[in-house]
């Protein structure tokens, strides 16, 4: 891509995420092309549709937690717990845009079809989540692990709990903590009962 497209394309991204940070209301690909200071057929070069924009944010964010994911030097929980105390921080930096993300679909429908937003993130966290299950004595449960990771981490919820009191740290603990539990209630309701 050449430098003034790929800057073009990087301007409308920022302005798409400022927008949505503060705007009560919808934006239109016109107004984050005018916030990006490019033209309005310049934005649709590159984006079809605001959610595109989104994707391209959300995706840029995932390669964010990704990169993180990757430098760390501890396995299991204590990985698990960095990359996911890093995706709230994220949130939080990131804000309103992070919680404009919803789609229709369901997660795993989204995630197993390869959907290119979703996949810096599942690649953060397969193998600390792997590793995890491992550490606790459960069986590997791939994907449906990713599924309870995305359900507690949602954005919306997120920035719901700092807004209701709950400082970043204590969200994170919390949020971390629940997902423990998830992930063993998880295994043991696929055990099969003995009778």
């Amino acid at each position: 891509m050449r430098s003034d497209t790929e800057r073009n394309r990087r301007h409308l991204i920022k302005a798409a995420a400022r927008l949505f940070e503060n705007s009560p209301t919808p934006v239109s690909l016109a107004e984050i092309a005018k916030h990006a200071e490019v033209s309005t057929a310049t934005a649709y070069r590159h984006f079809s549709s605001v959610e595109e924009v989104l994707h391209a944010f959300r995706a840029q964010v995932g390669s964010e937690l990704k990169d993180f994911s990757a430098r760390q030097t501890t396995r299991g929980m204590a990985k698990l717990e960095a990359v996911s105390r890093h995706w709230v921080s994220l949130v939080l930096e990131h804000g309103g845009a992070m919680a404009q993300m919803r789609s229709h679909r369901g997660y795993l429908e989204r995630l197993r079809e390869g959907t290119g937003y979703l996949t810096p993130q599942a690649e953060a966290l397969a193998e600390p989540l792997r590793q995890t299950t491992e550490e606790l004595g459960i069986e590997d449960l791939g994907d449906e692990a990713l599924y309870l990771w995305n359900a507690l981490f949602d954005p919306r919820d997120i920035l719901d709990l700092i807004k209701s009191g709950r400082t970043e740290e204590e969200a994170a603990g919390r949020l971390v903590a629940a997902l423990r539990g998830a992930l063993i209630g998880w295994a043991a309701a696929q055990e099969p009962q003995a009778d």
